[in-house]
């Protein structure tokens, strides 16, 4: 999301480290993809983690977001789970309550291919991507009225290599930055396009480049863009991550202390951890932070993941929350001054299969096999309530506007619900449709819903439809 500045926000002022309280005295220049620019007065830039600066800093920075126009709507959600990786809206002003047939529906496109990419929506344009034919291919659709803008391939989808018995096609989220959109298919083809007209600008293999070795369910995890770089997690026994120009393509580093094997399907998260800035990744036997500089392993905790490993890690200060599903729970890892990681907790109150986890305040909320929608409790991982039945069976989750949006896997029906610790509180309910006749028989409503500038957006394989739910 991108903060356009009014003269009053380029003054300079003083912006403190969470985390190691040390302050500086700079202009914000911009805010985007979660990323704070400061310009020091000597003309230097640093680019900087949003989260990471203190709650009075946050706090201007989404007042600068209010004030400063068309990008306050909360109109981008850049990459997947969000600008802060957080799987939370920034919208507000959202419909409360649903009404029984449920919101408006304002388009439907029925072109998206077939697969489980998830949105990114930037500059009114919202990016995706399915397999057409044999044809890996990323989509541009208009946000107002669901035109497609352009479609452009990026790879071969010939259903080999991967296991498609719950269905074929991408699975990972574009990512897009200044003009640029990064996308990734479950073979391994990864290609840079430009955000406007689709054309390529370079591309590279997971396999071939970096000696990449996917999960049986292909190369799923989502491109981080950090700045001008782009990291990414093709796994193997060369280097498990690897840092890019974000123009070019260029290899930056690889951190070839990190040989996972399978990549697995966690997105990385960046974050900074005692004064370091570095990027989190689980895979399935260890979850590890790499320096943001270099690459060079900081830290790792043994992770027992069995089949697939997929959820996204959640950073807060120098603690990491992880879950995945297949019976094996989750736990909360503490970063030690020295970089020793330590388990606070760990249980199975939380399996989370492929839907995401959310925090919200001290409070995490997902899907758990076999205990339905849960809330859980942060500092012990204690659950605080469940609530399960035909239409809270197994699915995802979103946040927008303090309400949770809880999508199930099995019929497509969306609930609205009260996102509190106090209890489950039910505000609406309807199902998606159209849904894929085309889906896989295994197949289930994989794609995660999302909230942004006003509008929901839910996907069925090749249908993708908007609802309004202004409030």
């Amino acid at each position: 999301m991108l903060i356009l500045l009014t003269a009053s926000s380029l003054q300079a002022r003083t912006w403190t480290q969470a985390a190691s309280g040390k302050s500086i005295e700079a202009e914000l220049v911009k805010v985007e993809g979660g990323k704070v620019t400061l310009k020091m007065s000597n003309g230097r830039e640093y680019v900087l983690d949003a989260t990471s600066l203190s709650a009075g800093d946050q706090t201007f920075l989404k007042e600068a977001k209010s004030s400063s126009g068309s990008a306050a709507g909360g109109a981008d959600w850049p990459n997947f789970r969000g600008p802060n990786l957080d799987g939370i809206s920034p919208d507000t002003g959202l419909l409360k309550e649903w009404p029984e047939e449920g919101p408006k529906q304002l388009w439907t496109y029925n072109e998206a291919g077939m697969g489980y990419s998830g949105f990114s929506v930037a500059g009114g344009k919202l990016y995706t991507m399915g397999t057409r034919g044999s044809d890996v291919t990323v989509v541009c659709i208009n946000v107002a009225d669901g035109s497609e803008v352009w479609a452009k391939e990026i790879g071969n989808d010939d259903q080999k290599g991967y296991s498609a018995g719950w269905g074929h096609g991408p699975r990972s989220t574009p990512t897009v930055s200044d003009g640029l959109v990064f996308a990734l298919g479950p073979k391994g083809s990864f290609a840079c396009l430009e955000a406007e007209t689709g054309k390529k600008v370079w591309s590279k293999d997971y396999v071939s480049d970096f000696g990449g070795k996917s999960g049986g369910w292909g190369f799923s995890a989502s491109p981080l863009v950090d700045g001008d770089h782009v990291i990414l997690a093709p796994g193997g026994n060369d280097a498990g991550i690897v840092c890019l120009e974000k123009a070019s393509g260029k290899t930056v580093w690889k951190a070839s202390d990190v040989t996972p094997g399978k990549a697995e399907y966690a997105t990385i998260i960046p974050c900074e951890i005692n004064g370091t800035k570095q990027y989190v990744r689980l895979f399935e036997q260890e979850l590890v932070g790499v320096a943001a500089e270099d690459g060079k392993l900081l830290w790792s905790s043994p992770w027992g993941g069995k089949t697939a490993v997929i959820p996204t890690p959640i950073v807060d200060g120098n603690q990491i929350y992880v879950a995945s599903g297949y019976g094996v729970g989750c736990k909360l890892v503490e970063i030690g001054s020295d970089n020793t990681a330590k388990d606070v907790w760990s249980n199975k109150t939380m399996k989370n299969h492929h839907g995401g986890v959310i925090k919200v305040g001290d409070h995490l909320y997902g899907f758990s096999d076999g205990g339905g929608l849960i809330c859980q409790n942060w500092d012990d991982g204690e659950m605080v309530w469940n609530e399960k039945g035909q239409y809270l069976s197994k699915g995802s989750v979103h946040v927008a506007d303090g309400n949770l949006y809880a999508l199930n896997e099995g019929d497509g029906s969306l609930t609205l619900a009260v996102a509190s610790s106090k209890g489950f509180e039910e505000k609406g309910r309807f199902t998606l449709s159209p849904q894929s006749s085309n889906r896989n028989p295994q197949g289930k409503v994989w794609t995660h819903p999302l909230v942004i500038g006003g509008k929901l957006f839910l996907r069925d394989q090749e249908h993708i439809v908007c609802y309004d739910v202004k409030g």
